[in-house]
Protein backbone atom coordinates (compact mmCIF):
# COMPACT_ATOMS: atom_id res chain seq x y z
CA UNK A 1 0.00 0.00 0.00
CA UNK A 2 1.72 3.24 -1.04
CA UNK A 3 2.22 6.11 1.16
CA UNK A 4 -0.69 8.76 -0.39
CA UNK A 5 -3.09 5.26 -0.80
CA UNK A 6 -2.95 5.59 3.19
CA UNK A 7 -2.60 9.27 3.35
CA UNK A 8 -5.32 10.19 1.08
CA UNK A 9 -8.84 9.38 3.26
CA UNK A 10 -7.03 11.97 5.89
CA UNK A 11 -6.08 14.60 3.33
CA UNK A 12 -9.82 14.06 1.82
CA UNK A 13 -11.76 14.88 5.53
CA UNK A 14 -9.32 17.61 5.94
CA UNK A 15 -10.54 19.61 2.37
CA UNK A 16 -14.13 18.43 3.37
CA UNK A 17 -14.45 19.79 6.69
CA UNK A 18 -12.28 22.74 5.43
CA UNK A 19 -14.59 23.61 2.87
CA UNK A 20 -17.82 22.41 4.93
CA UNK A 21 -16.40 25.54 7.23
CA UNK A 22 -16.18 27.61 4.56
CA UNK A 23 -20.28 27.32 2.83
CA UNK A 24 -21.52 26.80 6.52
CA UNK A 25 -19.57 30.19 7.46
CA UNK A 26 -20.65 32.12 4.07
CA UNK A 27 -24.14 31.06 4.80
CA UNK A 28 -24.89 31.50 7.95
CA UNK A 29 -23.39 35.06 8.11
CA UNK A 30 -26.17 35.60 5.02
CA UNK A 31 -29.06 33.88 6.24
CA UNK A 32 -30.22 36.13 8.97
CA UNK A 33 -30.59 39.47 6.08
CA UNK A 34 -31.87 37.29 3.04
CA UNK A 35 -32.71 41.01 1.14
CA UNK A 36 -28.65 42.33 2.04
CA UNK A 37 -27.63 38.88 0.29
CA UNK A 38 -30.46 39.27 -2.90
CA UNK A 39 -28.89 43.33 -2.85
CA UNK A 40 -25.32 41.92 -2.80
CA UNK A 41 -25.69 39.61 -6.49
CA UNK A 42 -27.62 42.49 -7.25
CA UNK A 43 -24.82 44.88 -7.19
CA UNK A 44 -22.71 42.86 -9.90
CA UNK A 45 -24.99 44.09 -12.53
CA UNK A 46 -25.52 40.85 -14.36
CA UNK A 47 -29.09 39.60 -13.58
CA UNK A 48 -32.05 41.24 -13.51
CA UNK A 49 -32.99 43.04 -10.67
CA UNK A 50 -35.62 40.29 -9.29
CA UNK A 51 -33.34 37.44 -10.67
CA UNK A 52 -30.65 39.24 -8.50
CA UNK A 53 -32.80 39.09 -5.28
CA UNK A 54 -34.22 35.37 -5.49
CA UNK A 55 -30.37 34.50 -6.66
CA UNK A 56 -29.51 36.03 -3.42
CA UNK A 57 -32.40 34.84 -1.13
CA UNK A 58 -31.48 31.06 -1.85
CA UNK A 59 -27.83 31.09 -2.08
CA UNK A 60 -27.26 31.02 2.21
CA UNK A 61 -29.79 28.14 1.72
CA UNK A 62 -27.54 26.15 -1.24
CA UNK A 63 -24.43 26.96 0.65
CA UNK A 64 -25.27 25.75 3.97
CA UNK A 65 -26.64 22.32 2.44
CA UNK A 66 -23.25 21.99 0.87
CA UNK A 67 -21.86 22.34 3.96
CA UNK A 68 -23.58 20.29 5.99
CA UNK A 69 -23.29 17.60 3.21
CA UNK A 70 -19.79 18.18 2.99
CA UNK A 71 -19.45 18.03 6.97
CA UNK A 72 -20.97 14.81 7.33
CA UNK A 73 -19.52 13.48 4.42
CA UNK A 74 -22.64 12.54 2.37
CA UNK A 75 -22.43 12.51 -1.13
CA UNK A 76 -19.58 14.11 -1.72
CA UNK A 77 -18.57 13.85 -4.87
CA UNK A 78 -21.70 15.37 -5.98
CA UNK A 79 -21.34 18.64 -3.21
CA UNK A 80 -17.74 18.87 -4.62
CA UNK A 81 -19.44 19.20 -7.90
CA UNK A 82 -21.72 21.79 -7.29
CA UNK A 83 -18.86 23.70 -4.93
CA UNK A 84 -16.99 23.77 -8.28
CA UNK A 85 -19.78 25.32 -10.18
CA UNK A 86 -20.55 27.84 -7.88
CA UNK A 87 -16.62 28.64 -7.44
CA UNK A 88 -16.12 29.51 -10.92
CA UNK A 89 -19.58 31.45 -11.21
CA UNK A 90 -18.25 33.19 -8.26
CA UNK A 91 -14.39 33.82 -9.81
CA UNK A 92 -16.33 35.04 -12.95
CA UNK A 93 -18.72 37.74 -11.20
CA UNK A 94 -15.78 38.65 -9.49
CA UNK A 95 -13.37 39.06 -12.62
CA UNK A 96 -16.40 40.69 -14.44
CA UNK A 97 -17.38 43.21 -12.07
CA UNK A 98 -13.60 44.35 -11.96
CA UNK A 99 -13.53 44.59 -15.32
CA UNK A 100 -16.02 46.74 -15.45
CA UNK A 101 -15.17 48.79 -12.80
CA UNK A 102 -17.62 48.15 -10.09
CA UNK A 103 -16.25 48.96 -6.70
CA UNK A 104 -18.32 46.47 -4.88
CA UNK A 105 -17.85 43.97 -1.67
CA UNK A 106 -18.26 40.61 -3.19
CA UNK A 107 -20.51 39.39 -0.58
CA UNK A 108 -18.86 35.86 0.01
CA UNK A 109 -18.50 36.35 4.37
CA UNK A 110 -20.22 40.02 4.33
CA UNK A 111 -23.41 41.59 3.06
CA UNK A 112 -21.56 43.08 0.07
CA UNK A 113 -23.38 45.71 -2.18
CA UNK A 114 -21.66 48.75 -3.18
CA UNK A 115 -18.44 50.46 -1.36
CA UNK A 116 -19.03 54.18 0.01
CA UNK A 117 -17.36 56.57 -2.30
CA UNK A 118 -13.49 56.57 -1.86
CA UNK A 119 -13.18 52.97 -1.16
CA UNK A 120 -11.46 50.95 -3.92
CA UNK A 121 -11.65 46.93 -4.07
CA UNK A 122 -9.03 44.83 -3.97
CA UNK A 123 -10.32 41.52 -6.05
CA UNK A 124 -7.24 39.51 -6.48
CA UNK A 125 -7.23 37.98 -2.87
CA UNK A 126 -11.02 36.99 -3.59
CA UNK A 127 -10.30 35.56 -6.67
CA UNK A 128 -7.12 33.81 -5.35
CA UNK A 129 -8.97 32.69 -2.14
CA UNK A 130 -12.32 31.40 -5.02
CA UNK A 131 -9.08 29.39 -6.97
CA UNK A 132 -8.09 27.67 -4.22
CA UNK A 133 -11.51 26.98 -2.80
CA UNK A 134 -12.24 25.73 -6.48
CA UNK A 135 -8.89 23.69 -6.18
CA UNK A 136 -10.28 22.01 -3.30
CA UNK A 137 -13.60 21.43 -4.82
CA UNK A 138 -12.13 19.70 -7.58
CA UNK A 139 -9.59 17.49 -5.50
CA UNK A 140 -13.22 16.07 -3.66
CA UNK A 141 -14.53 15.20 -6.68
CA UNK A 142 -11.22 13.46 -7.45
CA UNK A 143 -10.78 11.60 -4.48
CA UNK A 144 -14.47 12.08 -2.76
CA UNK A 145 -13.90 9.25 0.17
CA UNK A 146 -12.57 10.29 3.62
CA UNK A 147 -12.37 9.17 7.09
CA UNK A 148 -15.44 9.87 9.52
CA UNK A 149 -17.94 10.33 6.46
CA UNK A 150 -21.17 9.13 5.64
CA UNK A 151 -20.01 8.27 1.83
CA UNK A 152 -17.03 5.57 3.24
CA UNK A 153 -19.94 4.04 5.88
CA UNK A 154 -22.04 3.63 2.88
CA UNK A 155 -19.00 2.53 0.64
CA UNK A 156 -18.22 0.32 3.28
CA UNK A 157 -21.96 -1.56 3.54
CA UNK A 158 -22.30 -1.80 -0.02
CA UNK A 159 -18.96 -3.77 -0.10
CA UNK A 160 -20.17 -6.32 2.25
CA UNK A 161 -23.02 -6.95 0.41
CA UNK A 162 -21.23 -7.51 -2.40
CA UNK A 163 -18.71 -10.26 -0.59
CA UNK A 164 -22.06 -12.01 0.77
CA UNK A 165 -23.55 -12.43 -2.05
CA UNK A 166 -20.15 -13.71 -3.87
CA UNK A 167 -20.55 -16.57 -1.44
CA UNK A 168 -24.50 -16.67 -2.01
CA UNK A 169 -25.23 -19.80 -4.21
CA UNK A 170 -29.19 -19.42 -4.78
CA UNK A 171 -29.45 -17.78 -7.86
CA UNK A 172 -30.93 -14.38 -6.17
CA UNK A 173 -33.43 -16.02 -4.55
CA UNK A 174 -34.60 -14.54 -1.09
CA UNK A 175 -34.43 -18.05 0.82
CA UNK A 176 -31.33 -19.89 1.71
CA UNK A 177 -29.97 -21.72 -0.21
CA UNK A 178 -29.81 -25.32 1.94
CA UNK A 179 -33.91 -25.46 2.30
CA UNK A 180 -33.96 -25.53 -1.78
CA UNK A 181 -31.18 -28.53 -1.77
CA UNK A 182 -33.27 -30.26 1.06
CA UNK A 183 -36.34 -30.41 -0.97
CA UNK A 184 -34.66 -31.94 -3.95
CA UNK A 185 -33.51 -34.96 -1.74
CA UNK A 186 -35.41 -38.79 -2.04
Amino acid sequence: MSSWHRAQPWVSLVVRLALAGVFLTAGLLKVGDLAASGRAVNAYQILPYDAAMIFGAAQPFVEIALGLLLLVGLATRLAGWISAVMMVAFIAGISSAWARGLNIDCGCFSKGGVLPPGVTPNYVPELLRDAAFLAMAVFLIIYPLSRFSLDARLDQLSTTDEAFEEYDDDNGEDEPAAPAARQRRP
